[in-house]
């Protein structure tokens, strides 16, 4: 059974969002978010289909903040950063 690009990307989307929800809740994340981010691009970096990889990634933080509530704005700022940072890194 090989890996699909939804199963390679969606824990990585998914422990971004983890800490959005810790954002809104006052936590600061700003260095984990780098973090992870920059993890991220590094792990999807070595698959053989990495810019189909960190383009879906990309893609997937900035959905995420597209269809959050607007009031949601914490959250939305560390989906936003995040995209920002990964797309930064996809350049490199």
């Amino acid at each position: 059974m090989s890996a699909t690009v939804v199963d390679l990307v969606t824990p990585h989307l998914l422990r971004v969002v983890d800490l959005a929800n810790e954002a809104e809740k006052g936590v600061t994340v700003d260095w984990h978010v780098r973090d992870a981010v920059a993890r991220t691009m590094a792990e999807l970096g070595q698959q053989y289909n990495a810019p189909a990889l960190m383009a879906s990634y990309i893609e997937g933080l900035e959905a995420a903040a597209g269809l959050a509530v607007p009031t949601r704005v914490s959250y939305i700022g560390v989906l936003k950063a995040a995209a920002v940072a990964a797309r930064n890194l996809r350049r490199d």
